[in-house]
């Protein structure tokens, strides 16, 4: 069939579109969800398993049959690049005019229409961010709280207005969600009212506020709802599962008493919990349409059996069963390797990079994951001094705000006792920073910049080590060095991808490095004691893992250096526990504890006149030296160490494990 073409341009169909060529190269699954174009649809789509390919299809063969105008279609995703890419997709199937937007972009345009024919004045203009107004505030808060990042008291007001919360019931809601916000509740409630008051008198709205506008203006008008509702008619609505309230409550009032709203979503991939994002909508549809479809989608074309079987086990430890099933040929089998330091580890990287590199695995296939902004200063530097081009996924180190804020604070500063002293004295003045650990409810922005404070003093160390005379003048210098030739490895075009977990969600790579996934880091400390954040931290994991397609190489270390260079014990992430034995890769362990653990093993074979092996034999020596068990309940997980063998040695080896 083939629907007019529009003289107002919003719509370009020239040709038929063909309902069963649009089926032909679709699997069966695929299939299922693309002809299922009316009434309440859920299609549960796991990674990897083509799910934008479906979306466009499905629009399409709803075009096709003559289901729906295409007209009367909107097409919903979570960000603008993935709305680009779908308008892409639905121009080449012959859809041009379909529209596919984000819910602020679709609410911005909604009510740039609507909004003047039912007030009669013109829509306030929209702030692109809330920095300008936020960050005064921020700078006038009292004692060591104007330190705070401006970003994460912006955070916390869309997490608060994300849930329709007003600034006079935030410190109650705070307390009822066990929210840490990143100042005192009762003084983040002030500076959020004070945000609002200082955006009112400019006259202007927030992105949230256009969500929560529309929901007003459709709620209190009957006209404007429906206009929308004859406008549209027909709703398909991607990556559900990071849907939060006040996009639900908009999208409820777009469909009202209608059937026609597919959702498409992976409740495993929901990773956006801070900012008021549940998979409770995707979850619990079922039940809210009762006669909905419910099609699952799990056959994956992206990675090989080896690594979606790695995935699977991920899922399976919480209880739930949930199979991805390759449609690719088999691969290497992912590696768990524990290091006996992050030096170690940092090295065995690098070298895997460049086998990778002689295998013909081209270096923009090639990314490194981690949790958090701070963790890919190290990988930056590594790649640097191994003349590896790279490019990160955000901002490179040195062109971070808090790293360019702690340089201006130390220029025409004269040093006058040891460099490091001095830089801490000036930091702590400028900055508020300090040595002592943060307080665990700081926000993601303050322990990003923490972190990054400390890997500059760190350098600063470094400096004074090499000279004991240096000054601020040479440590300056040694950071321009170190910049110049960070921005020399980015700039060499195409190379390894550095990015934290959240913003890798939606990309692929040929291999994946997943380091430092350890006990505070993946699981995130902040997590750790609350059951809903550490099923996200899992689900962040999973994400990682399912960015692979060949090639993935999972790892922490038994020993770090902390901020003042001193050794830290971590322990191997719990998530690492929950997956098979089978695919841990030949650990690295403690060589000094391995020796303290053969001559603890002699001495007791002696003791007991029977053969070292019958104590216990090299292999264990090994996973104990790895593991570092700090109780009975870890010794026990050590694989050849059984209930018999806890009895008669625990006590001894924890032991000697505590006393290394």
């Amino acid at each position: 069939m083939c629907f007019p073409e529009r003289r107002d341009g919003g719509l370009d169909i020239t040709h038929p579109l063909d309902s069963e060529r649009i089926l032909a190269d679709l699997n069966d699954e695929q299939r299922n969800a693309v002809s299922a174009v009316a009434g309440p649809v859920a299609i549960l789509a796991g990674a990897g398993t083509g799910k934008t390919r479906v979306i466009s299809r499905r629009v399409a063969y709803a075009v096709a049959t003559a289901v729906v105008d295409p007209r009367r279609i909107l097409v919903v995703t979570f960000t603008e690049k993935a709305a680009e890419e779908m308008q892409r997709r639905l121009a080449a199937l012959g859809l041009p005019g379909v529209q596919a937007s984000t819910f602020h972009a679709a609410a911005r345009r909604q009510l740039a229409f609507y909004w003047p024919q039912i007030h009669e004045r013109p829509l306030p203009e929209v702030i692109n961010t809330k920095m300008p107004i936020v960050a005064p505030l921020a700078r006038q808060l009292p004692g060591g709280f104007k330190f705070t990042p401006a970003k994460d008291l912006t955070d916390e007001i869309e997490w608060a207005k994300n849930r329709r919360i007003a600034p006079h019931h935030y410190a109650a809601e705070a307390q009822r969600s066990n929210r840490k916000p990143p100042i005192a509740a009762d003084l983040f409630a002030t500076l959020y009212r004070r945000y609002e008051d200082a955006k009112q008198r400019a006259g202007r709205i927030d992105f949230e506020d256009m969500l929560s506008l529309a929901v007003d203006l459709y709620q209190e008008s009957g006209q404007a709802i429906d206009l929308v509702q004859q406008r549209y008619s027909w709703f398909s609505v991607d990556e559900y599962q990071d849907t939060n309230p006040l996009q639900e409550a908009l999208l409820r009032l777009w469909v009202g008493d209608r059937r026609d709203l597919c959702v498409v979503g992976d409740e495993d991939q929901t990773i956006y919990g801070f900012t008021g994002a549940s998979a409770e909508y995707l979850t619990t549809f079922a039940s809210r349409f009762p006669d909905a479809r419910l099609i699952n989608l799990v056959t994956n074309y992206r990675s090989t059996p080896q690594v979606l079987e790695l995935a699977n086990r991920l899922i399976a430890a919480t209880g739930r069963r949930k199979e991805l099933r390759a449609n690719t040929p088999a691969g290497p089998a992912p590696t768990i390797t524990a290091y006996t330091d992050g030096d170690s580890e940092m090295t065995s990287l690098v070298s895997a990079i460049r086998r990778h590199l002689v295998d013909g695995v081209p270096l923009a296939e090639i990314a490194i994951l981690v949790r958090t902004n701070a963790q890919l200063v190290p990988f930056e530097a590594a790649l640097t001094g191994a003349g590896i081009p790279f490019a990160v996924r955000g901002l490179r180190f040195y062109v971070r705000p808090e790293v360019r804020a702690a340089q201006a604070a130390l220029r025409h500063y004269v040093t006058s006792g040891t460099l490091s002293q001095d830089i801490l004295s000036r930091w702590r003045a400028a900055l508020g920073f300090s040595e002592e650990e943060q307080p665990a409810d700081s926000g993601a922005e303050a322990r990003d910049r923490r972190a990054s404070l400390l890997a500059l003093l760190a350098i600063a160390r470094q400096v004074e080590a090499a000279d004991p005379t240096a000054g601020v003048a040479e440590y300056l210098a040694e950071l321009r060095r170190r910049d110049e030739a960070e921005r020399a490895a980015s700039d060499l075009g195409t190379g390894v991808t550095l990015s934290t977990l959240h913003r890798a969600k939606g990309l692929e790579w040929d291999a994946v490095f997943l380091p430092m996934l350890e006990e505070g880091t993946l699981p995130i400390s902040q997590s750790l004691g609350d059951a809903a954040a550490l099923a996200e931290e899992r689900r962040l994991l999973y994400v990682g893992i399912t960015r692979a397609r060949r090639h993935l190489a999972l790892s922490w270390a038994a020993r770090r250096a902390n901020a003042q260079g001193r050794p830290t014990r971590p322990k191997a992430s719990q998530f690492l526990a929950q997956l098979r034995p089978a695919h841990v890769a030949p650990a690295n362990a403690d060589p000094s504890l391995f020796e303290a653990l053969r001559a603890w093993r002699l001495e007791r074979a002696r003791a007991d006149d029977v053969p070292a092996f019958v104590v216990a034999d090299n292999k264990t020596l090994q996973a104990i030296a790895v593991a570092r068990p700090t109780n009975t309940a870890e010794l026990l997980q050590v694989p050849g160490i059984g209930p018999s063998r806890l009895e008669r040695y625990g006590d001894e080896i924890l032991r000697v494990v505590l006393d290394d």
